[in-house]
């Protein structure tokens, strides 16, 4: 096979791994039916690195040599598996716009997915192993029991990844700790909850709970607070980073915590860096699509605080005096 370039070297191993990911179990001879020889030997190389690793299970059967996914092929984070095939196992050799930290300065933690989060906490990998993989990894392993990272020992993780020495290990549960801390400290600032009944208390409560949002963060931010039936705080959520607008802002991200939080209605909130807190026709837009969702889930949209700055404004008043 004539070498290529690596960009071209990462579009194929991309769609072969794709390929992949989308059957539970496969024979080599079921790929070629599917797709030729199209990149059959590196179809090989990377079935053969991917047992290797544990990602894939290979089986004996009568018919000849399967293969298995030890988890969901479906959460398999194909990026930076191949990123690390193509570039090497250094972080600093994969594209700036795809490193865990560079990613988090430009988008925020929030946007971050749980590899990418490890790997920030492990920040050196081994020979053979960054720390991206070595995030990977951990997260593979993990799979929908993330809540039980915090009770994994060091030798636990060791056995997830070689890169996990006693400083990784230390900077994961010391993550994991100030992360308790961080939301009983915000979980214990809404227990002496206001109520909010009118867009004067939302906005007060908004500007308030909401103060670095409204002066410091330099993208646009959109958070939900579920109430209570006395219309009290319960928590508040981060649902996206970056320029409102429908695409981005759905339902479900909105209303899947609300049902989590049994909320009893809810109320969003987002800034503008700008600093003027007039609302944009997308912000209206983005309003009326959550009010028609929140009418038929029957956890009711009482308001859309914009703030900015020292200002915050009401989109239920901004709307021809629009009242509760």
């Amino acid at each position: 096979m004539p070498r290529v370039s690596k960009p071209d070297r990462k579009q194929i191993y991309q769609a072969v791994l794709s390929r992949l990911c989308e059957r539970p179990e496969f024979a080599m001879e079921e790929i070629r039916e599917s797709h030729g020889d199209e990149y059959i030997q590196v179809t090989r190389l990377i079935v053969t690195a991917l047992v290797k690793q544990g990602n894939l299970q290979q089986l004996e059967t009568d018919s000849g040599k399967r293969f298995r996914w030890k988890d969901d092929p479906q959460k398999f984070e194909v990026d930076p598996w191949v990123n690390s095939q193509v570039h090497g196992t250094q972080i600093t050799e994969s594209p700036a716009s795809e490193r865990p930290r560079e990613r988090l300065l430009q988008h925020g933690a929030a946007q971050l997915k749980l590899s990418e989060l490890l790997a920030i906490l492990i920040r050196t990998g081994r020979v053979g192993e960054s720390a991206l993989q070595a995030g990977e990894r951990i997260a593979t392993r993990l799979g929908s029991r993330l809540d039980t990272l915090p009770g994994l020992g060091r030798n636990e993780l060791k056995e997830y990844s070689i890169a996990v020495n006693e400083p990784a290990y230390c900077q994961i549960m010391a993550g994991i700790e100030l992360g308790r801390r961080v939301a009983a400290a915000m979980d214990n600032g809404f227990k002496e909850r206001v109520r909010i009944t009118s867009p004067a208390t939302a906005m007060r409560f908004c500007l308030e709970h909401f103060s670095r949002l409204a002066k410091e963060a330099k993208q646009e931010e959109f958070h939900m607070v579920t109430l209570d039936t006395k219309n009290q705080p319960i928590a508040s959520h981060q649902i996206t980073v970056g320029t409102l607008r429908n695409s981005l802002v759905h339902p479900r991200e909105v209303f899947r915590p609300a049902i989590r939080d049994a909320a009893n209605c809810i109320l969003v909130v987002h800034n503008h860096p700008s600093g003027d807190p007039t609302p944009s026709d997308q912000d209206i837009s983005v309003t009326e699509r959550l009010e028609s969702v929140a009418e038929i889930i029957g956890i009711p949209l009482i308001d859309h605080i914009v703030v900015a700055g020292e200002k915050a404004l009401s989109i239920q008043e901004w709307r021809s005096g629009n009242r509760w």
